[in-house]
């Protein structure tokens, strides 16, 4: 498939990201770029956004209730040792 050049002004941190995660996975920032763009239009992104949204729903709770044990274990509270015993 012919290459197009394209050209974009984005904000230096923008851009530096955008070299740091195509480095990361191994490709250039134009392939980076290509698979974000190719992601995007065919609704992989969102699929995988409701996804997400879908999963922490189904199990908030559980998320809470460990969020919520591991403030209990960070408060120094005297009383815990009481009831432990």
């Amino acid at each position: 498939m012919a290459k197009t050049q394209l050209g974009a002004r984005v904000d230096e941190d923008v851009a530096e990201l955008a070299r740091k995660r195509a480095a990361d996975l191994g490709l250039s920032v134009g392939d980076y770029l290509a698979r974000l763009v190719q992601d995007d239009a065919s609704g992989l992104r969102a699929r995988a956004v409701d996804a997400a949204a879908r999963f922490l729903a189904e199990h908030q709770a559980i998320f809470d209730e460990a969020e919520a044990e591991a403030e209990d274990d960070r408060r120094p509270d005297s009383s815990r040792g009481a009831r432990a015993a």
